[in-house]
């Protein structure tokens, strides 16, 4: 046991000395230091939806039966359009209650808002628009969101990735060059993953029956990424 004990006291002594000679190596080895980046831009195929419904009632029972009513409807008509059951995703009913207040006197109770959203994937673009005004002209009353997405994410993320690694090599090429240097392999390597940046085509609080009718620009979904590189360079 003591025998033990004084090994894992030398490991302990030993490993700051350790991480300190290699932070002195990376002092005293001239290196150069480069970032990567890059930048794919891809028409989108998909969009994502978040809509919601929200009403009041006089009672809580009232209010939740109509949001649960509203959102049942939209689900069946989503299934009905051939929108797979796993696209959809209905949150939990929200449910609070309302007062009014008035001059000097106690908050009156008024009713209770129920509210419950509703996430969609639309993997074809152009049943977007039927979606939504499907949506619209049965209860749901608010579009929240509309993220405009990529079915090749994964391949756009590897080609951004890979893009943004020769760019750091040619970056390190060119300026080792330029100052009559040479490299002698990597040092380091520093990676941040980045996600894929998806414009947002429309966002509203509350939109009117049939304002969805009409075209829109959809924008591109960017992917990019970026590398930080240490070279070594010849002595």
């Amino acid at each position: 046991m003591k025998k033990s004990l004084l090994n894992l006291a030398l490991i302990g002594a030993l490993l700051p000395a350790t991480l300190m000679s290699h932070s002195v190596l990376a002092q005293d080895r001239p290196l150069l230091e480069t970032t990567g980046v890059s930048q794919i831009q891809v028409e989108p195929d998909m969009a994502e939806i978040h809509v919601e419904v929200s009403l009041s009632e006089s009672d809580a029972k009232a209010a939740k039966a109509a949001s649960d009513k509203a959102v049942a409807a939209f689900i069946e008509r989503l299934l009905k359009a051939g929108v797979a059951k796993e696209s959809i995703a209905a949150a939990n009913l929200n449910l609070q209650p309302e007062y009014v207040y008035l001059k000097d006197k106690a908050p009156e109770l008024k009713g209770y808002r129920a509210s419950r959203s509703v996430t969609v994937l639309v993997k074809q673009l152009d049943q977007l628009n039927p979606i939504l005004d499907s949506a619209l002209i049965g209860g749901i009353n608010k579009v929240n969101q509309i993220n405009l997405k990529s079915s090749k994410e994964a391949e756009m993320r590897k080609q951004a990735r890979q893009a943004a690694i020769e760019d750091a090599k040619q970056k390190a090429s060119e300026l080792a060059a330029g100052f009559g240097e040479k490299l002698d392999g990597v040092w380091s390597i520093r990676y941040f993953d980045q996600g894929p940046v998806r414009p947002v085509m429309y966002k509203a609080a509350m939109m009117a029956e049939g304002a969805i009718n009409q075209s829109y620009e959809y924008g591109q979904v960017t992917f990019s990424d970026r590398v930080e590189v240490s070279y070594k360079l010849r002595d």
